[in-house]
């Protein structure tokens, strides 16, 4: 699996086409942060914007090989492996570009709440953060997995699912990810940390299960 891991990962880097999805988020989040705003805030913006970017990533890496390849792959490792390996390598280039962008914000950012009257912690703000990026990164990684191949092929359909599926977890409420992002948002307003560890739990289960549902085998053969 390191083997694979690594494979997906080079081929996602030497590709460039993850230059797309990481520049859309640069631009997004140097729109939307600003020098001295509430660190709160800041992190459930950054946080946002974490899983159509991860869905885009992942998608990337699913369809990143040409067939020809593709089988060769799969020969040797296993579909379901081959194809395992390919949805955590989009997953971990999210992950990290998470952790960059929740450093970024914690740098820039005023360690207070909305107001400015409470002082926020950066230490517990910075785990909210990261934990509440972890769930949009398992969101955009479950949409990515399900809205792409095998489970759709045409592109249409699949650009079409990715952005209304990305669209609707983060805001339904009681989807991880809205639910981590909106305690970041409120508890900026009483300077309260809400640590979402419920929600990374969910998050967790639910990535597993649409990657599970992604690499099974009877979807890889179709």
């Amino acid at each position: 699996m390191n083997a694979l891991l690594r494979y997906q990962t080079a081929l996602l880097v030497r590709s460039q086409r993850w230059l797309a999805p990481v520049l859309l988020y640069a631009a997004f989040v140097g729109v939307g942060v600003q020098w001295g705003q509430p660190v709160l805030d800041s992190l459930g913006y950054a946080a946002a914007g974490l899983l159509p970017v991860t869905a885009w990533l992942v998608q990337l890496c699913v369809n990143q090989e040409p067939p020809a390849a593709r089988a060769v792959i799969a020969a040797a490792a296993g579909s379901p492996r081959a194809h395992l390996a390919a949805l955590l390598a989009g997953t971990g280039c999210a992950g990290l570009l998470g952790v960059a962008a929740t450093a970024v914000v914690l740098l820039i950012s005023r360690p207070a709440g909305t107001d400015g009257a409470v002082r926020v912690a950066l230490l517990p703000a910075g785990t909210a953060g990261l934990l509440a990026a972890a769930c949009c990164v398992l969101l955009g990684a479950a949409v990515g997995a399900l809205c792409t191949r095998p489970l759709l092929h045409r592109r249409g359909w699949s650009l079409a699912a990715t952005v209304f599926a990305s669209l609707l977890a983060l805001v339904t409420g009681g989807s991880p990810a809205n639910t981590a992002v909106t305690g970041l948002v409120t508890g900026s307003r009483t300077g309260t940390v809400h640590l979402p560890v419920l929600p990374f739990a969910v998050a967790v289960v639910l990535a597993a299960a649409a990657a599970a549902l992604a690499c099974r085998p009877a979807f890889l053969r179709g």
